[in-house]
């Protein structure tokens, strides 16, 4: 009697190490190509926080913050119009980016709007 259980045993551990673990896969290219592939951004993604300080790197044509560029109450205009019309959780709408990066945001987002849809006033200003 005492054979019957080890039979049924050698037979449970035949069938369970039928079952063992997979294959591995074939090996995949070194991590270093995974390092030099560049992830491209969709065109219609919104901005990222990425904008935020851009004054400070821009430099040359750009001429750095808008309040630098048009002066205060304009530039803070310009940035309110852009908070207005922006669906963005984090647009770059502040006065200390560039003007350039400011009207970019504020054309992309009245750009969502259809032709049949109504934009908002800050659109046409």
């Amino acid at each position: 009697m005492a054979r019957v259980p080890a039979a049924l045993a050698l037979m449970m551990a035949m069938a369970l190490s039928a079952c063992g673990s997979p294959e591995t896969p074939p090996a995949t290219e070194p991590a270093a190509t995974a390092v030099e592939q560049t992830p491209v951004m969709p065109d219609d993604a919104p901005p990222q926080e990425e904008g935020v300080g851009v004054a400070q790197d821009t430099g040359g044509t750009e001429g750095g913050s808008c309040t630098d560029s048009v002066g205060s109450a304009a530039a803070i205009r310009l940035a309110e119009r852009c908070t207005m019309v922006s669906p963005a959780s984090h647009p770059p709408c502040n006065p200390d980016n560039p003007c350039a990066l400011i009207q970019d945001e504020i054309d992309r987002a009245c750009g969502q709007y259809g032709p049949d849809e109504a934009k908002p006033a800050e659109c046409a200003a």
